[in-house]
């Protein structure tokens, strides 16, 4: 595996705060997703604290699976309001992220972590507030953590997690429920589509409230 640190394109901010805004309704994620057709979710993470709801552009990182490494370095090319993205192929028998990491983090503006591995130091995290999603927890620091020796680490590249790519520069949306990935060349299309979910969502609460039976709302919306 060789060492690769690409630049990342970022999308407009503009389209990163559209979904940001979403985080103020019911499980964004879900509403994104729906927006996307069923596309682009990822699931099996679980956050620290369930109530954080993220948005932002991923800074992608693919780890060897042969040998994880300190992952702390790629913090110099991260920017405030990043989500860094950790391929880790799930492997879950060395730590990929701790409490220094997120307090680097917090110190750096980056909105969150998602940790396709495993994680240690969530007592630290959860009082720190930071918002991660990650696979499993394990107390076995990575192998840089006591040894002196620097391993390739390649950043901004496409990565898979759950099944799903994950490109530098795609929008995510995380919440308990999972994580959104919407690329940027869509995202316009998919914030207008999430914000057409949100409103049928709404009436169709109103409808239920009001007595409307499940075979009514399935004439009016063909689907719920």
């Amino acid at each position: 595996m060789e060492t690769i640190r690409n630049a990342m394109q970022r999308p407009a901010p503009a389209l990163v705060d559209g979904f940001r805004k979403v985080l103020s309704e019911y499980s964004p994620s879900c509403l994104v997703t729906d927006a996307r057709r069923r596309v682009g979710a990822i699931g099996g993470l679980l956050p620290v604290v369930p109530q954080h709801k993220i948005a932002g552009p991923a800074l992608t990182v693919s780890m060897s699976i042969d040998d994880l490494v300190d992952c702390m370095p790629v913090l110099a090319l991260a920017e405030p309001g990043d989500v860094i993205v950790i391929a880790c192929h799930g492997t879950t028998t060395t730590a990929m992220w701790g409490g220094l990491m997120s307090t680097l983090s917090l110190k750096a503006g980056i909105t969150a972590g998602i940790v396709d591995g495993a994680v240690r130091d969530v007592d630290e995290i959860r009082d720190l507030g930071f918002p991660l999603w990650y696979r499993s927890t394990v107390p076995r620091p990575s192998p840089t953590a006591v040894h002196d020796r620097v391993e390739p680490v390649q950043v901004n590249v496409p990565v898979v997690i759950g099944g799903q790519v994950v490109n530098p520069g795609d929008i995510v949306v995380a919440d308990e429920n999972g994580i959104a990935v919407v690329p940027t060349a869509i995202a316009a299309d998919v914030l207008e589509g999430t914000h057409r979910q949100i409103d049928k969502e709404r009436i169709v609460r109103e409808k239920i409230n009001s007595g409307a039976t499940v075979q009514e709302l399935l004439v009016e919306f063909g689907h719920l």
